[in-house]
């Protein structure tokens, strides 16, 4: 079934913006009766089948709201910034494993740079990519995506939490499994993630100064995009959903 993004609706009846219009009526030839799910992108879901099309204007009779799936847990995910395509990867897989939210962070070792309008032309791309990744898995919310952060920034944020973990490859002894054991309330977490060159030992340290408990995610070393996907999948399945 396919999936869509909505104006708000009226009377039970919802209007397609002009471009999810125009792939419903030109690309997918959907006509009148087709069956399919209609989202507002802030959570709320329906069952729906298509009213009307009328060259590039599709409306939707919507019939059934959906459940709620999100996770009861918030999991934000902190990402050394990555080549392009590696943090293009983590915004789909984070929409699709429930995390909250992505922010890219500027750690010492990142090769990437992104700053300034550059930065903010690559968020608009995450967050488009998020919010495909939404549509195709059906879930209410799309990860929301910030705007590249400052080390002294991120530290501020991260502080926030109610449980900050940090996968590190010379972490030892303490797995996401007894950070779970230590704290199996926390409903706000956040996950750190060097880039390709890993945290360097200061990182680790001023992110254990602010409380964050260093992990480990197995005896081998993970790329940085294995590695988010790795770390959000166990504390979903540790505190979530999963």
């Amino acid at each position: 079934m396919h999936c869509f993004y909505i104006e708000p609706p009226e009377n039970g009846v919802a209007a397609l913006p002009p471009e999810e219009a125009k792939h419903a009526a030109k690309v997918l030839r959907l006509q009148p009766g087709d069956a399919v799910c209609a989202m507002d992108g802030a959570g709320s879901r329906w069952g729906a089948e298509i009213q009307a099309v009328s060259g590039n204007s599709v409306s939707l009779r919507l019939l059934e709201r959906l459940p709620d799936n999100e996770p009861q847990v918030r999991v934000t995910v902190y990402q050394g910034l990555p080549k392009a395509e590696k943090l293009d990867f983590a915004a789909q897989k984070l929409t699709e494993l429930g995390a909250a939210a992505l922010v890219p962070v500027k750690m010492e070792r990142c090769v990437a740079k992104l700053e300034g309008r550059d930065g903010e032309k690559r968020r608009e791309r995450l967050a488009r990519i998020a919010a495909e990744a939404a549509k195709q898995c059906r879930r209410g919310v799309p990860t929301a995506v910030s705007a590249p952060l400052t080390w002294r920034q991120a530290l501020a944020r991260m502080a926030e939490h109610d449980l900050l973990l940090a996968p590190w490859e010379d972490a030892s002894g303490r797995h996401m499994k007894d950070a779970h054991a230590r704290h199996p309330d926390a409903r706000d977490i956040g996950i750190v993630i060097g880039p390709e060159g890993g945290m360097s030992e200061a990182e680790v340290a001023a992110l254990t100064d602010i409380g964050a408990l260093p992990v480990t995610l197995g005896p081998r070393i993970l790329r940085t995009e294995t590695a988010v996907v790795a770390a959000a999948t166990l504390a979903m399945c540790l505190w979530g959903d999963i």
